[in-house]
C-alpha cells in the first residue's frame, strides 16, 4: 500500500500548507536541526513530561518522544474536521440520553439490543439519571486518521477519560521556545488556551445548587497512574484542585474536599478515575480511589461528573461498527466523516472472514485501549496470528477487526534526513453549553518504519500540530 504523504505526495509534489514551512526549512543547517531535537528533550525531561507502562516489572516513566517537524493542517481542512466533529459529537451525547431512557433507537432496530444489555460498559445505575445540563461526554478524544487528500476516517472515539491533551499544549509550547522565528512567519492558531476553555465548558455544567462561581476538581487514582503528569497539569493550569478519593467524603448531600479550613464543597468533579472505581457504595466495593456514596450525591444533582458514568458504551469498538447508523438516526443526516469498515467477530460470519484473512486486518479488543491487545496482522508472524487465532475462537464477542489502511505520513526528522512516518490526530472536543473544538490536537506518530502503532504505550511518538490561521 502507497500512503499518502501529507507534505509531498508523489503524484503533486509539496502541498500547499506546507508550503512556508518548507521555505524555511531549506534555510537551516542540519546540524542545528539535530540539536534542537535534543534540546526538545532536554525540555521534556525538566518539565516531567513522562509516562508509564503498565505490565512492565520495576518501569521506569519514560520519555515520550517528540518530533519537531510539525504535522501542518488548512484553515479548509480544520473546518471541514470541525464540522464532522461536531456531528458526531452531537450524535455521541443524543446515543447516551437515548441508552439510558427512552432506547429508542434500540426499539428502532438500528442497534441490537443484545450489543447494549451485555456490554460490561453499560451502567444499570444511570438508567433515567439525567446528569446536570443533560451532557454526558463534556471531553471527547476523537482519533482520525487519513488516507487521503481528502479521505478523513474516524478510528476511535475515546468518551470515559480521553488522555493526552497536556502533551498538545506542552508540544506547542516546546516549539515555540525552540523556533519563535516560526511562529512570526506562519500564522499558526492557538491551542495554549485550552485549559481556560476546559475550565468554563464544566463551570457551564455545574449543579443548580452551585455557586454563581463553581467550585471545580480533578480527581486522580494517585501518582503511580499513567497518566498522572497530565491529571497534575490541568488542575494546575486550570487553577483547581487536583484531589484523590480519600481527600474527598460526603457531606450533607454534596460531594466535599478536604482543605486546610475543613470541608468544602465540589460542584463539578473532573474524574480520570475508571467507573468500576468511582464509588465503592455502587460498583467495585474493593476500591480506594473513589467516593463512597457519591453516586447518591450525582443521583440528587448535587454534583456535575465528567464524563458522566456510563459513558463507555459511547466508545465501545462493537457500537462504534454503528455509529454511522446513529449518527443519521440522531441528526437525520449522513456522517460527514466515515467510519472504517468493521467486521463484527461475534457474527460467524464475520468471524469465519476474520479467521480467513487474519494475516490481512488489524484485530481489536472492543473496550481495549493504547494499543494493548491488538494484533496487526500483516506485521505478526504465523506463530502470533495462530495464537492470536485462539483467542479469537475463545472470546469472538470480545474483537473486531478491521481492514489495514494505509495511514498518511508526515516527515520526521531523523539522523539521515526526513523520512515519513505513519500519523493519527487526536483532537479534543468540550461539551458543554455549546461545543468547543480547539484547533489542532495530538498528532501521535509511528516512529518506526512502515510501523502503523502509533500508540506512546508501544513506542509511538507525538508532533505539534498546525492549523493554519486562513
Amino acid at each position: 500500500m502507497v500512503a499518502f504523504d501529507e507534505m509531498r505526495p508523489e503524484e503533486a509534489g509539496l502541498r500547499n500548507p506546507y508550503s512556508e514551512y518548507d521555505g524555511w526549512l531549506t534555510e537551516q543547517d542540519t546540524a542545528r536541526l539535530g540539536q534542537k531535537m535534543k534540546d526538545a528533550e532536554n525540555v521534556f525531561r525538566r518539565t516531567g513530561i513522562t509516562f508509564a507502562v503498565y505490565g512492565e516489572q520495576n518501569a521506569a516513566e519514560r520519555l515520550i518522544p517528540f518530533d519537531i517537524v510539525p504535522r501542518i493542517i488548512s484553515g479548509a481542512e480544520w473546518r471541514r474536521l470541525t464540522l464532522g466533529i461536531e456531528q458526531r459529537v452531537q450524535a455521541l451525547n443524543a446515543f447516551l440520553e437515548d441508552i439510558y431512557h427512552r432506547q429508542e433507537i434500540l426499539r428502532a432496530g438500528r442497534v441490537p439490543k443484545e450489543l447494549i444489555a451485555g456490554n460490561v460498559a453499560f451502567l444499570p445505575e444511570m438508567i433515567g439519571l439525567r446528569p446536570p445540563a443533560g451532557v454526558y461526554t463534556h471531553i471527547i478524544g476523537t482519533d482520525i486518521v487519513r488516507t487521503g487528500e481528502n479521505d478523513f476516517f474516524v478510528l476511535e472515539d475515546n468518551a470515559r477519560t480521553p488522555s493526552g491533551v497536556s502533551y498538545m499544549i506542552e508540544n506547542r509550547e516546546t516549539m515555540m521556545q525552540l523556533f519563535p522565528e516560526l511562529f512570526k512567519r506562519i500564522k499558526v492558531r492557538p491551542v495554549e488556551n485550552y485549559p481556560q476553555l476546559l475550565r468554563q465548558s464544566l463551570a457551564a455544567v455545574a449543579p443548580r445548587s452551585a455557586d454563581e462561581q463553581p467550585t471545580i476538581a480533578v480527581l486522580t487514582p494517585g501518582s503511580f497512574n499513567s497518566a498522572y503528569f497530565e491529571h497534575a497539569f490541568l488542575a494546575d493550569h486550570m487553577g483547581v484542585e487536583l484531589v484523590e478519593g480519600h481527600d474527598l467524603r460526603v457531606v450533607d448531600g454534596h460531594v466535599a474536599m478536604r482543605t486546610t479550613e475543613g470541608y468544602k464543597q465540589i460542584d463539578v468533579l473532573y474524574r480520570r478515575v475508571d467507573d468500576d472505581f468511582l464509588d465503592p457504595l455502587s460498583f467495585n466495593p474493593d476500591s480506594v480511589l473513589g467516593v463512597p456514596g457519591i453516586m447518591d450525591v450525582y443521583r440528587a444533582g448535587n454534583i456535575t461528573i465528567a464524563n458522566a458514568p456510563g459513558t463507555g458504551i459511547a466508545d465501545d469498538k462493537a457500537i462504534y461498527s454503528y455509529m454511522p447508523e446513529i449518527v443519521e438516526f440522531y441528526t437525520g443526516r449522513k456522517p460527514i466523516l466515515g467510519n472504517i469498515p468493521t467486521w463484527r467477530c461475534s457474527e460467524p460470519d464475520s468471524l469465519a472472514y476474520v479467521l480467513e484473512h487474519l494475516g490481512e486486518l488489524v484485530v481489536k479488543e472492543v473496550h481495549g485501549s493504547g494499543g494493548y491487545g491488538m494484533l496487526v496482522g500483516p506485521a505478526a508472524s504465523k506463530k502470533e496470528r495462530d495464537a492470536f487465532a485462539q483467542k479469537l475462537k475463545a472470546r469472538p464477542g470480545n474483537y473486531i477487526a478491521q481492514p489495514t489502511l494505509a495511514l498518511s505520513t508526515c516527515p520526521i526528522l531523523t539522523d539521515a534526513g526526513l523520512a515519513p512516518r505513519h500519523v493519527d490526530l487526536r483532537p479534543f472536543v468540550l461539551v458543554s453549553d455549546r461545543i468547543r473544538i480547539v484547533p489542532g490536537g495530538l498528532t501521535r506518530v509511528a516512529l518506526q518504519p512502515g510501523s502503523l502503532v502509533v500508540n506512546s504505550s508501544q513506542g509511538g511518538g507525538t508532533k505539534d500540530t498546525w492549523v493554519l490561521d486562513d
